[in-house]
């Protein structure tokens, strides 16, 4: 036991004397001025030597090795940023504390800096959404925020038109969703910062219904001298909505065309037939036959 308690005041007396010792500090660099963004220092750590007692030794080797260098107080020569020794061993001073610092490299560090710009882009979903059977996507995807600022260096930023999600899936959706979302970032564009990270994407679902509905059909490019007759003169379209938006649902608002330019074989007597217009308030419609028979008669 006294072995053990003389040891421990030998130890705490010698921790207690003054030591001078070598370090090295790793730099962080602080106060970048806002337009401008630091691409490369000449040095990102400095060699010194300290002078302190065994006690302050003990704890500093127990802490990250790093210092602040404030690069508001950077000077500027021939488009050159610097700050000379006598600068930043005085900024590396004063947060030594009750350390003397004794040495420095003598080097001055010097640094280089882009343009730094900012951009407001639109975000576009690349999320894939599957509907279970008979419900329908009530209107467009939406996106928020639809907008991101984006900041980095300016020959980057400035050739950069819009920010997608991450790719992603949501099957078997029946009702109102709302998904959170990652923004993709372009591991090529470095030094860059987005204002958002995610985004959420939400819609809303509805059940549909589906109803037949007969179209006459117009024929168009008809050889002057010539009359047609298709058979059937109409053309039934499958038209898919929500129920209150088919019940009342006419012919209003479609077009089936037959072009005659489409029939290339004198001999045929078939036509094809194409859907141009149905209305807004469908989620889809499709013809249920694309082709009818006709018979061409000079008039």
């Amino acid at each position: 036991m006294f072995l053990v308690c003389s040891g421990l005041i030998w130890f705490i007396n010698n921790l207690s004397e003054s030591y001078i010792n070598n370090a090295t500090f790793e730099f962080k660099f602080i106060n970048i001025p806002d337009s401008l963004l630091l691409t490369k220092a000449s040095k990102e750590e400095v060699d010194v030597k300290v002078q302190a007692n065994g006690f302050q030794f003990l704890g500093f080797n127990l802490k990250n090795k790093e210092v602040k260098i404030d690069l508001s107080s950077a000077s500027q020569k021939d488009g050159r940023y610097f700050i000379a020794q006598s600068i930043y061993r005085k900024q590396i001073d004063k947060q030594l504390r009750s350390m003397t610092l004794i040495e420095i490299d003598k080097d001055t560090l010097f640094f280089e800096f882009t343009q730094v710009g900012t951009k407001k882009v639109p975000v576009t979903s690349r999320v894939g959404i599957e509907l279970s059977q008979n419900f329908i996507l009530d209107g467009p995807l939406k996106i928020k925020p639809a907008m991101v600022t984006i900041r980095g260096p300016k020959t980057s930023i400035d050739t950069i038109k819009s920010v997608n999600t991450l790719k992603m899936s949501f099957p078997e959706e029946t009702t109102n969703f709302t998904h959170e979302v990652e923004l993709f970032k372009n591991p090529e564009l470095e030094n860059t910062t987005y204002s958002h990270n995610t985004v959420f994407v939400y819609g809303k679902v509805a059940r549909f219904s589906e109803k037949l509905i007969d179209i006459p059909i117009k024929v168009v490019n008809l050889p002057a001298g010539y009359e047609i007759r298709t058979f059937p003169d109409a053309a039934a379209v499958i038209c898919r909505a929500k129920l209150d938006n088919l019940k009342n649902l006419d012919s209003t608002g479609f077009e089936v065309v037959a072009d005659y330019n489409s029939v290339t074989d004198n001999t045929s007597k078939i036509i094809t037939l194409e859907l141009l217009k149905w209305p807004e308030s469908l989620h889809s419609a499709s013809l249920n036959e694309n082709q009818v028979e006709f018979i061409l008669k000079r008039q």
